[in-house]
Formats: structure tokens, sequence, C-alpha cells
């Protein structure tokens, strides 16, 4: 799940996705959720799938995904069908599951389209796009709406082309991005509140002490209170260069509208790829290769 990096949009985002799993009153839509008899063991399920092991919870994604499908067309059905795309991309869990939940937030949104507001993308159509252009997974969809958030994160990618920022780490050093050219660098947008960011954290270090000494470098940007920041980093050991940002001028040049959100820029400056949710090691080291690092 892509945890909004604000508290304003968390509240509104976290509220939809888990009133859809909890039944509860949900912040953006004023109203009870009421399951059927049919839909309350899926809810129940995605609430659940955090406990299971990696293993256990991509089959049980998947199966998730085929059972939403069946169901009869309602917002529930949506609700379902969205929440459990927001969840599915928390980690290494096969490209194959992640197409059939694909598959089934196109199939649902194609039954019922849903309207945007104030000239954007209705979240639905928002949340396949990224799954579609950052996941690699297919989707038929002839909607106006799911054409322009493709083209939306089209351009927000151009605007990160070519990054300029200087912020300062927790010893007060200044770093700036244009000063490591020749390197392979990570740019990794976190708080310590982020569920996902606090697991994926152990890998990045891993892999900061196995290529420091080629070129590589890890900026974990933070919003956050070094007050709040440097105990946590302390605690847990990390190495690598934590910067930072509490104008959020960084965040919004980048357009961080989740995290954790990791960005791979090439020896030459250049991004390569990116991470919309947390990754593995493993899914890290596939990143860095498209980099030239191995």
């Amino acid at each position: 799940m892509r945890f909004p990096n604000s508290f304003p949009k968390m509240l509104v985002v976290v509220a939809f996705v888990f009133a859809i799993l909890a039944g509860q009153r949900s912040v953006a839509q004023k109203k009870e959720t009421v399951w059927s008899t049919d839909e309350k063991p899926l809810a129940e399920q995605i609430r659940g799938l955090r406990a299971l092991s990696d293993d256990v919870r991509a089959r049980t994604t998947k199966d998730l995904a085929l059972k939403i499908r069946q169901l009869p067309m309602t917002e529930n059905k949506l609700r379902l069908a969205t929440g459990l795309a927001g969840l599915s991309t928390e980690g290494d869990f096969g490209h194959e599951t992640l197409q059939e939940v694909a598959n089934t937030l196109a199939d649902t949104l194609r039954e019922k389209p849903v309207p945007g507001k104030k000239g954007e993308p209705a979240f639905g159509y928002i949340e396949l796009a990224t799954l579609v252009r950052y996941e690699h997974v297919q989707a038929a969809l002839d909607d106006p709406q799911f054409a322009e958030a493709m083209a939306r994160l089209e351009a927000d990618d151009r605007k990160r082309e070519h990054p300029k920022f200087t912020l300062q780490d927790l010893a007060g050093k200044k770093w700036s991005f244009s000063d490591l050219r020749g390197k392979v660098v990570v740019v990794n947008f976190w708080a310590t509140w982020c569920p996902p960011c606090r697991k994926e954290m152990p890998d990045l270090e891993t892999l900061y002490e196995r290529f420091e000494s080629k070129g590589f470098v890890v900026l974990a940007i933070s919003d956050e209170d070094a007050a709040k920041v440097a105990p946590f980093i302390h605690e847990r050991g990390i190495t690598f260069p934590v910067l930072l940002d509490p104008g959020r001028k960084v965040n919004k040049a980048f357009i961080v509208e989740g995290i954790p959100h990791s960005f791979v820029y090439d020896r030459d400056g250049k991004l390569v790829t990116q991470s919309i949710d947390m990754r593995t090691q493993k899914q890290f080291l596939e990143m860095l290769s498209k980099a030239g690092l191995e």
C-alpha cells in the first residue's frame, strides 16, 4: 500500500482502504459500509493479508482477485478490488498475482465506470494506471479517465528525470544530487510511521554495505523532524545518508504522493527505474542492475 506521506491525505486514503476491510465509517465516503454475506469474508481476508507469510500472501491475493471478480457489481466490489490492489504491491508476490489483481480492477471499472472529481480521474483509474506503468502488468480499459491517469503518470516521470536538490543529513552535512554524478543513486522517500518503509529499510542497508565501495549511494529523504528521525535511525543501525525535507520541497518536486517510493538513477544521472511501494532485497537488486550495478 502506498501510504500518503502527508497526514491529511493519509487519513483520507487509509480510511478509504481500511474502511473497505473493516466496514467502518470512511472519512472519504461519510457513510457506513454494509457488506453482503459474500463480500464480508473477502473484506476480512484482505484485512488480514499483512499477517501472512509472503508465499501464503501471494496465493491468497491471487485467490481474492479471482473471487472478487465473480461478485455481482456493487460499490463494495470496487472497494474490494481497489483495496486489494493497494496492498498487492507491498513486496514480491509475483507478476501473475499482480496481473490477476489488475484484471479484477479493470473488469470492475469496466462494469461500472466511476466519475472523477474536480477534473481528476477517480482513484480506481489512478490505481490501475499505477499498476500498469510501474508493475508492468497489462490492462485493456477503453475509458478516458484511464488514459488521463496514464498520461499524468508519464508527465510526472518527465519531471523526475533531472532532479536538482540539496538537503542536509542528520549530521548537518549537505548533499546535492548534482555532486553524485558517476554514482548509482537510490532516492528513497520514507517516514518513521510508515510500516512498509520500515520493512524495506534493512534490505536497503544491506545493499548499501555491499555496494558502497562500487559507487552506490542511498539518499533516504524524510519530511519529519530530526528529533523523531535521528533516534529511529540510530536504533536500527542505518549507515546510509538520511536527509531531512521539513518543508517538503523535494517531496513536491518529485511529486511523491505515497511512500515508500524509490527512484534509481544511473551514473549519468538518468532515471532508469522506480518502485511505487516497498521492495524486497531481490527486487532492489533487479532495479540496481538496470543502472549497471551488479
